[in-house]
């Protein structure tokens, strides 16, 4: 039942998308000045560019800022509406290109990604359009995704801005802010003729509330003006001499016109400024969690009334330097809240407090983690510690102390409330938490990451595990995507990543004759995104002889199921349905292969074996499809339940382990990795060794007992059918059947009393 072949035919086309959908949320876009717009940070973002009269929009998805993007794909009759052209870009590097259209024209355009990867993926665009500057307001909407559940590697955009000057905007987390930074970066943009970079943390992006809505604008100045009417200016192009001037009309023009426009629309906000002689400077994003350490400390209310003199940082680059001087005047000592590392912001207070001779003492790193997110326990110990050292920590008024609810709330939130208890006792009398008698790390075991129940790509790495048992171990260039959980158990299978799409390019010094092959893995959203060229091509071009695997599960998966190229899914907006393999044998390479169903283990397992020890010289190149199953069951369950709850007929099917079968080895387990496969109590009290089963998460993808199959391990694995709804014949064949596996039962049982004497 295990036997299958590979299925040689295309895939049926889907006629809807995988990425999220917000076709009900973008309804509010439409809301007209004077109302109150309630919904999430990434719609506020995307009313913001409306109000903001933007001529185009552009990027490339990945957290925090993923569902922006879908946002805007969903959003895209309204955006037509307004003559807003929007591109789900090929690449960061794309949608920063894409910029160019303001250095000549008066038009207002805005790109998303993720950050910092992103960035360095568009590091070459943004660095030519900062140098020459922009004539048109130029946003670049960056998300942070910063701390233990961030993806890539722990560094910051703040080092970018500061090395292309372009300015950064950190505002705090609450809508109202993020609306205004977004339109005051357009206009910050044009005043400096200098591109804009909106920083948003996770948690702004998802941050729930409300703000008074303005009008959606048309761009005063159209694309089709700028088509009719082409501008060109050898001075905004970076190439000598004028890219030697740009550094000059940085410094000597931009950068002042900048400080200005911060300085006059009051763009970093100054707290209860003079009412103590220590104070805190904290970037905008941070804002928040700070509020709520000082309210935990009894120094601040849950409406921003704080005891200690804050300075928030909206803009976090450029530092403002006669704002800071403002701030520390008087002050005893401040304190920096710098997330993250290397401490620019703290570097540069500090040699701004020295030059005007300041008194001031400085804290930032010593008393606050030198790296890693700031969370609210973090904040708490530093803060703590800064309040502490300078006497700051009596408690607040006791008793019937209570607040009035800022006049801005609508009117039947405007009513006496008491303060939090944690505020009204004090720091000195709250009881401290209780501390874990051992480190978590002791008692609970790691949970790494792992690909989902089903994914399609768990059976090309048991096939290569299959395949290492034969040949030996071959060196693997892994690539950013849902294959790089690879590199951990069961499969340990990689041994570097570069870089989305970089996958072949990793292997490319390992080019040389010997007797095994590198293989190079690759997602269709990295082959899409930057492997065509940079790994296939590259490969063709120094006549490689590797193997690479491009992973084919039909969306840019890790990034939330958004359509690409070679989709499947019918898109009314974008060309989907482009093969994979009509590519790669497009750049010349011969020797390719598709396997058209990821499942079929000894399928996959065959091609690998065939690849690594062919006689063909050249690149060779394997693409394994099959879609991701995360994808498919959040299209298909909400169906399968419609169906179920009309009466219709379904029918699922469930894997398990016969228990008298199983050997208890459990080789099935490390060879698969299933999140649905398991372990349990043997059965039979002759028997210690705890057998395999299969948990009710199981998706029936049945690739546990391919891989047994494919393995040659033993044969417990068997498919059942849950059935609902079951027809008349369905309820007599179950009958006919527990009748006669009854009466087998019976007569077995006879048979074992009549052995027993």
């Amino acid at each position: 039942m295990w036997q299958r072949k590979p299925i040689l035919h295309a895939q049926q086309e889907r006629p809807t998308m995988a990425e999220r959908s917000f076709v009900e949320e973008v309804k509010k876009l439409r809301l007209p000045g004077g109302e109150v717009f309630r919904g999430e940070g990434i719609l506020a973002v995307t009313k913001a560019l409306l109000e903001s009269g933007v001529s185009y929009v552009a990027g490339y998805q990945g957290a925090p800022i993923s569902h922006l993007m879908d946002v805007l794909a969903d959003a895209q009759d309204i955006l037509a509406e307004h003559g807003i052209r929007f591109e789900n870009s090929a690449s960061e590097a794309t949608a920063a290109a894409t910029l160019a259209a303001s250095v000549n024209y008066p038009l207002r355009g805005a790109v998303t990604f993720k950050a910092t990867v992103g960035t360095n993926v568009a590091s070459d665009a943004l660095a030519n359009l900062a140098s020459g500057g922009v004539t048109g307001g130029a946003l670049i909407i960056v998300g942070e995704d910063y701390g233990e559940g961030s993806s890539i590697m722990q560094e910051r955009s703040h080092a970018f801005a500061m090395k292309s000057q372009i300015w950064l905007l950190d505002p705090r987390p609450n809508l109202p802010s993020i609306v205004d930074a977004v339109k005051q970066g357009f206009d910050l943009s044009e005043a400096s003729n200098t591109p804009v970079m909106l920083q948003l943390r996770i948690r702004a992006c998802h941050v729930h509330g409300h703000f008074i809505a303005g009008d959606n604008k048309r761009a005063k100045f159209t694309l089709k003006q700028a088509l009719e009417n082409p501008q060109r200016d050898v001075s905004r192009i970076v190439l000598p001499p004028a890219s030697f001037l740009h550094e000059q009309e940085k410094i000597k023009e931009r950068w002042p016109a900048a400080v200005r426009f911060i300085e006059e629309r009051e763009l970093n906000e100054f707290f209860s400024e003079d009412d103590d002689d220590i104070g805190i400077i904290v970037q905008g994003g941070s804002y928040n969690t700070l509020l709520r350490a000082l309210e935990r400390l009894g120094l601040a209310d849950v409406y921003g009334n704080t005891q200690v003199p804050l300075y928030v940082m909206n803009v976090a680059y450029p530092v403002i330097e006669s704002e800071v001087i403002r701030f520390c005047e008087g002050k005893r000592a401040v304190m920096i809240v710098e997330e993250g590392q290397p401490n620019f912001v703290e570097q540069n207070l500090a040699t701004i407090l020295r030059q005007h001779c300041s008194t001031t003492a400085l804290h930032g790193k010593d008393m606050l983690p030198v790296a890693g997110e700031y969370t609210s326990s973090e904040l708490l110990k530093g803060t703590r510690s800064f309040c502490e050292r300078y006497d700051r920590l009596s408690p607040l008024p006791i008793a019937a102390k209570a607040t009035v609810a800022p006049a801005s709330m609508s009117s039947p939130a405007r009513k006496i409330i008491p303060l939090m208890e944690v505020a009204q006792i004090g720091v000195d009398n709250a009881p401290e938490p209780a501390l874990p008698s051992s480190a978590l790390g002791d008692v609970v075991h790691a949970r790494p990451p792992g690909f989902c129940t089903g994914c399609p790509e768990r059976p090309i790495f048991s096939a290569m595990k299959l395949v290492e048992r034969e040949l030996g171990a071959h060196h693997v260039s892994a690539d950013i995507g849902c294959h790089l959980f690879s590199i951990l158990p069961p499969f340990n299978i990689g041994n570097t990543t570069m870089g989305y799409g970089l996958g072949g390019a990793g292997a490319s010094a390992l080019n040389a004759p010997a007797g095994k092959r590198a293989i190079s893995m690759m997602g269709d959203g990295g082959f899409w995104h930057n492997g065509l060229t940079s790994g296939i091509a590259n490969a063709v071009f120094n006549k490689s002889d590797n193997l690479t695997v491009i992973v084919d599960n039909n969306y840019t998966s890790a990034t939330g199921g958004q359509d690409i190229l070679s989709s499947h899914a019918v898109n009314k907006t974008r060309s989907t349905g482009h093969a994979i393999e009509r590519a790669v044998r497009g750049v010349g390479v011969e020797w390719v292969k598709t396997l058209r169903r990821t499942y079929d283990v000894a399928g996959m397992r065959d091609v690998l074996r065939d690849a690594l020890t062919t006689t063909t010289k050249g690149p060779k190149v394997l693409i394994a499809q099959s879609e991701c199953m995360l994808n498919k069951q959040r299209r298909e369950k909400p169906l399968v339940r419609k169906a179920i709850a009309d009466g219709k007929r379904m029918v699922r099917d469930k894997f398990g382990v016969d228990s008298d079968t199983c050997t208890g080895d459990h080789s099935c387990i490390r060879l698969s990795g299933c999140p649905s496969l398991s372990i349990k109590p043997n059965p039979d009290p002759l028997r210690t060794d705890p057998v395999a089963t299969v948990l009710d998460t199981c998706v029936g993808c049945g690739v546990c007992g391919e891989v047994s199959h494919a393995a040659v391990l033993c044969p417990s694995f068997y498919k059942a059918q849950v059935i609902s709804n079951p027809s008349r014949w369905d309820r007599v064949r179950e009958r006919v059947r527990a009748g006669v596996i009854g009466w087998l039962q019976r007569g077995e049982a006879k048979r074992r009393e009549a052995y027993a004497f």
